[in-house]
């Protein structure tokens, strides 16, 4: 799914900092033993600053995220004695850098932002992310286990920690309340009820539709998803490709038969600035997507409907709700780092639930489950969303697309199947099968087989 770094807006404005040192949640007082102490501070008896005179290069996207963070670097260098160089760029930029410099070895930067559905795998194949499992459990103070498992599960790769996650996604339900409200309709919970809701909302005549959602063929994937998961299908199950089984079927014909016959023209050529785009002008009663994109519809600068704007769990299918729960933007070390401790040093405090907590504030979602449950966690989003993506973080799925390293080719052959059911193809069958030998034999070529 292209993640564009323009989803989360109005972040830019610098954040208060507070007096002291940024510590972990885990306290700070003199009864800390050493492998306990906080995230940016010394253990007792350690030296005050133990990164004195070391220098980080830190590698970040042009990223409401690194907005939020660049404040707060003058606390933690203050903390640990280390300065923190930063450069930002924007996301193809960032993607094109890092493979070059990688590529020749370089060991900066030691810590950068990266996508780990993306270009996780192949990262991780080239020996480019540093395996953070031997320091995750180091300060008891980080509280490792506070972390969504499935937001962990993204920056997982062949079993290994490859990354900590800093912005995460949900795929929730955007409704209107004021039609819903209108027509006497609940908020469907189930994928039956929304497509009842949406048959009984749509009408063309006066250009108001039922549905939206992506339906370009690459970008849908993501989206279908959280349909797939929930009708109790996948895109593949260990080295098996799984696109054509009846369940996966079921989700595919539901997803683009509401874009068929409930979505507004156009609709098979549109990605998510499209679908949110012509939600937002009052034309359709439900879209769904990531939560992320949300200020498109709230912001009364480009909606005509900010007010009228509800969040819902992703309804349930057949294996209950199942949306995806991802880490769209996670940090990593750099395998030939001089400074590995210090990177994870820097880490650690960036991902601690402090300043979590602090960027969080800004409108970026974290994956720490702690920090959703306090007020200030929260104090960045509409009440209801914040509510569902805690929901939805809990029952989420770690993925949004077939986890391979050819993401793109396996993307336009799962669409297909999709696009088809959108052109009227009544028999899907024969499509489901094509697109499942495709995707495996992606499977079979990164295994070696």
């Amino acid at each position: 799914m292209k993640k564009t770094i323009q989803r989360w807006v109005g972040t830019g404005t610098a954040l208060t900092l507070v007096a002291g040192l940024l510590a972990g949640c885990g306290g700070n007082d003199n009864t800390q033993k050493p492998d306990t102490a906080a995230p940016g501070t010394a253990a007792p008896g350690a030296s005050a600053k133990p990164f004195e005179g070391k220098t980080l290069n830190l590698v970040t996207a042009n990223h409401p995220w690194a907005d939020a963070i660049k404040p707060l670097l003058p606390d933690f260098e203050k903390a640990t004695g280390m300065k923190v160089n930063v450069e930002s760029f924007f996301e193809d930029q960032l993607t094109q850098k890092l493979t070059v410099q990688f590529t020749s070895g370089s060991a900066t930067p030691d810590v950068f932002m990266f996508r780990p559905l993306q270009e996780g795998k192949l990262f991780y194949k080239n020996g480019w992310l540093q395996p953070l499992d031997e320091y995750k459990d180091k300060d008891a103070a980080y509280d490792f286990n506070d972390f969504s498992k499935s937001a962990i599960g993204s920056t997982t790769v062949e079993g290994k920690l490859a990354g900590i996650p800093v912005i995460t996604e949900q795929e929730i339900l955007y409704y209107r309340k004021d039609l819903l409200a209108k027509a006497g309709i609940a908020v469907p919970k189930t994928i039956d009820e929304l497509t009842a809701a949406v048959k009984q909302l749509h009408d063309p005549k006066n250009e108001m539709y039922g549905f939206v959602a992506r339906g370009q063929r690459s970008p849908l994937v993501t989206q279908v998803s959280s349909f797939l998961f929930s009708e109790g299908a996948d895109f593949m199950v260990g080295d098996k490709a799984t696109v054509n089984t009846p369940e996966a079927l079921k989700a595919f014909t539901t997803y683009g038969t509401l874009l068929r016959d409930y979505g507004p023209p156009g609709v098979l050529n549109m990605s998510w600035p499209q679908a949110i785009g012509i939600f937002a002008q009052g034309k359709v009663a439900f879209y769904t997507d990531a939560n992320s994109i949300y200020k498109n519809a709230t912001d009364p600068a480009k909606s005509k409907i900010a007010d009228q704007v509800g969040f819902a769990v992703f309804p349930a299918g057949k294996a209950g709700s199942k949306p995806y729960n991802i880490t769209s933007w996670g940090l990593a070390m750099n395998t030939k780092t001089a400074n590995k401790d210090a990177a994870w040093e820097f880490i650690k405090w960036a991902t601690s639930k402090d300043v979590v907590t602090k960027t969080q504030q800004k409108g970026n979602p974290g994956a720490r489950a702690s920090v959703w449950e306090t007020p200030e966690g929260v104090a960045g989003f509409p009440a209801e969303l914040a509510a569902v993506t805690k929901e939805s973080a809990k029952i989420g799925v770690d993925h949004d697309r077939p986890t391979v390293i050819s993401v793109g080719e396996a993307r336009d052959a799962v669409g297909e199947i999709v696009q088809k059911v959108m052109a009227g193809e009544t028999n899907i069958q024969p499509v489901a099968d094509k697109a499942n030998q495709a995707l495996q034999a992606i499977i079979d070529k990164e295994k070696g087989k």
